[in-house]
């Protein structure tokens, strides 16, 4: 747990930067842009590197053997480049080095997020990853805190300041993982994968899979609609200040925090697929709640009603599907968990920002609130007799 909570500055860092990077970018484009859509569509750059990259580079870790071991590499590679072309984007002069800039610091963090993620499940027993994956997600929800309150206040400043704080917290984070966590030393079973063994996606999709993946592109969907148009929600329906629409995003990041260790405690207790259900069926209760309220008091109310449920949701997922497979597959998994939700990612904020544009800012939460219940669905597919086989079936069971 000691090492758990460590790894935990490595979510610290992604988070912070994230949230950062979700609640401020689009500012800077709507300076250059007039379209909400093309707005969208530039904030799912990240994710077309995630569709490409991260799968692969989370495959390629699997089969990594250096002394730093086999995911540390790509940390030490990836943040501080992520924190050098961070820090500069508000920095630009125009839309193409705004553009530019982004795209670096987006490739940079596809080099090191899914080795990240992949470390926790490597030095954790198979029946503590719920609980280790709520403490490294309480470490995140802090940086999403932090960026989004302690953001807001640096952004009136200058804009710079919260991308300038995020990368030198960044490059902290990386002194102290690679200080504390020694792979060799640390793992449950330090065995890279031989080449010719390689653990390929062909053999990852059985039944339980194939489902549960579903729901986990929906509530995607929905959840990276509303993170991706938030802010522009509040400022453009609401009429609040950028300030106080950034702020209000807080309220969700400190519910999930609080949210996230009780979650995967529950998680343990109770099983996976009960937990998020209730999660999702909140959710869905909650994105429509919110379409209704026009007041600063009862959206943060909702909003941290709202983190409660996506902890319960995002805590209990990846360590679902991780539990699927095979120890030797826990890099590829990560990289199909990370490729199904760039995939909704990708998909959420174009399709998002066209019926803002069509119909106004109150699509938001509706099209949000749709689909959860998608995600539910698919979830009540994943039939539980399934998943008490799946880590010794998940190679031989039907595929698509």
């Amino acid at each position: 747990m000691k090492k758990t909570w460590l790894l935990g500055f490595g979510f610290f860092s992604i988070s912070i930067t994230w949230a950062l990077y979700n609640a401020f970018v689009p500012f800077f484009l709507e300076k250059f842009l007039t379209s909400t859509a093309l707005i969208g569509f530039m904030m799912t750059i990240d994710n077309y590197f995630a569709l490409f990259l991260q799968p692969w580079i989370g495959s390629r870790s699997d089969r990594t053997n250096s002394r730093f071991g086999k995911r540390m590499p790509y940390l030490i590679i990836g943040m501080p480049l992520a924190a050098l072309f961070g820090a500069l984007i508000p920095w630009h002069t125009s839309l193409l080095t705004l553009v530019l800039f982004m795209v670096l610091m987006n490739l940079s963090m596809s080099l090191y997020r899914s080795p990240t993620v992949a470390l926790m499940p490597d030095i954790t027993q198979d029946s503590k990853r719920t609980q280790a994956n709520g403490i490294i997600n309480f470490m995140g929800g802090i940086g999403s805190i932090l960026a989004f309150a302690g953001g807001s206040f640096l952004y009136e400043k200058h804009s710079s300041l919260p991308f300038l704080s995020a990368s030198v917290l960044t490059l902290i984070c990386l002194v102290i993982l690679v200080y504390v966590i020694k792979e060799k030393r640390d793992a449950i079973a330090y065995t890279p994968a031989e080449e010719k063994n390689a653990v390929s996606f062909k053999g990852q999709w059985n039944r339980p899979t194939i489902f549960l993946l579903g729901a986990i592109f929906f509530w995607f969907l929905s959840y990276q609609g509303v993170e991706a148009f938030f802010t522009l929600y509040g400022k453009n329906h609401l009429q609040l200040t950028e300030g106080q629409s950034s702020f209000s995003l807080a309220f969700f990041s400190l519910a999930f925090v609080l949210a996230a260790i009780p979650s995967g405690l529950l998680g343990n207790r109770f099983g996976k697929k009960l937990i998020i259900s209730l999660g999702v069926i909140g959710l869905i209760i909650i994105f429509a709640a919110i379409s209704f309220v026009d007041a600063l008091l009862p959206l943060r109310t909702l909003l941290i009603l709202g983190g409660i449920c996506w902890a319960m949701i995002n805590i209990n997922s990846y360590p679902f599907i991780v539990s699927l497979g095979k120890e030797q597959s826990i890099g590829t998994r990560t990289g199909i968990y990370y490729l199904i939700s760039s995939l909704a990612a990708i998909a959420s904020p174009p399709l998002m920002g066209g019926l803002i544009d069509l119909l106004g800012y109150s699509a938001l939460f509706y099209f949000s609130s749709g689909g959860m219940v998608i995600a539910l669905l698919f979830l009540l597919c994943v039939k539980d007799k399934g998943l008490s086989r799946a880590t010794t079936e998940s190679n031989a069971s039907t595929s698509l």
